[in-house]
């Protein structure tokens, strides 16, 4: 069928293209609102400005199609193919593209929001400067992507692969990244406030500086981390590793760090104040000139800590573990 017959047949009231093939076919500025192209091939397709709004496109072959300003809202592209596609300024507002195949496809200037993409396939991609605020990118392979600049405030991408991606001047704040591994990743100065990063494999990772109020770090791996000046204020950190991190002149009031490793860390000049820290490993650490005003402390195991100068009234030292550690005043406790 070519494209003049599938238009006349919309304009009949007809809506079923099911499997049609419209390989190449001219629908630029077509109006195909609400029609059925399930399983349709549109390899090459040129469908510029066309209005494909709240169309089923499941399985759909959009490879190599020139989708520029198209109208995609609310469309269902469920495992379809837009391997090369060019989606520059295409509005997708809604779209459901889980385990869709946007390999080399353009989304510069392209409406994402509450789009979903769980499960896609997305290596490559260029999404730099969009605004992805809330998007579902949970398991997406993102691989080598440019999210530069993007906005994923509140994004979902527990389980997506970013190896490689580029991150530079991303919002994060709220996003969920539980479980991902973002060793040696460079997060300096950014906005993570209410992050989700339990779990999170984040050894070597540079966050100076960073904003990481509110944010859940629930046995997260942040082993030689540099977390020099980060905010972490009232963050949940309970369970996670700090070995040989460095956490000095860090905003870690009221946090929960129970049970956490911390041992060998740089907590000097830290603020501490009021944080949980009952069975904590401190062996080794830190804490010269720290403030551990009302720091609970109970069951910590301070063997070989520095201690020097630190402010501790109100401390909570119930069964703490103290031997060989050097207190405020210099003195080695026995």
């Amino acid at each position: 069928m070519n494209h003049n017959q599938l238009l006349k047949l919309y304009l009949k009231g007809e809506r079923d293209f099911r499997g049609y093939n419209l390989k190449a076919a001219n629908l630029i500025g077509a109006q195909l609102i609400s029609a059925n192209l399930s399983g349709a091939n549109l390899m090459d397709a040129s469908l510029a400005r066309a209005h494909l709004e709240r169309c089923f496109l499941v399985g759909a072959n959009l490879n190599g199609a020139f989708l520029y300003s198209t109208d995609l809202s609310f469309v269902k592209l469920k495992e379809g193919q837009l391997i090369e596609a060019d989606l520059t300024k295409a509005n997708l507002q809604g779209a459901q593209l889980a385990k869709v195949d946007l390999t080399g496809a353009k989304l510069s200037g392209s409406i994402l929001t509450s789009v979903s993409l769980f499960r896609a396939n997305l290596p490559k991609v260029n999404l730099c400067g969009a605004n992805l605020n809330g998007i579902n990118f949970r398991c997406a392979n993102l691989e080598e992507a440019n999210l530069n600049w993007t906005n994923l405030s509140g994004a979902r991408l527990s389980g997506a692969n970013l190896k490689g991606a580029q991150l530079n001047g991303v919002k994060l704040s709220g996003a969920f990244l539980n479980g991902l591994h973002l060793e040696g990743i460079n997060f300096s100065g950014m906005d993570l406030s209410q992050v989700k990063l339990s779990g999170a494999k984040l050894q070597d990772a540079d966050l100076t500086g960073s904003d990481l109020s509110l944010a859940f770090l629930r046995r997260t791996k942040l082993d030689r981390a540099n977390l020099k000046k980060a905010d972490l204020h009232q963050g949940n950190l309970r369970g996670s590793q700090f070995p040989e991190a460095n956490l000095m002149k860090t905003n870690l009031t009221e946090t929960d760090m129970r049970n956490a490793d911390l041992s060998g860390t740089n907590l000097n000049l830290a603020d501490l104040t009021g944080a949980d820290l009952s069975g904590a490993n401190l062996q080794g650490a830190y804490l010269w000139g720290a403030n551990l005003d009302g720091v609970n402390l109970r069951g910590a195991d301070l063997r070989g800590a520095s201690l020097r100068d630190a402010k501790m009234a109100g401390v909570d030292l119930q069964d703490a573990i103290l031997v060989g550690a050097t207190m405020p005043d210099g003195k080695v406790h026995i």
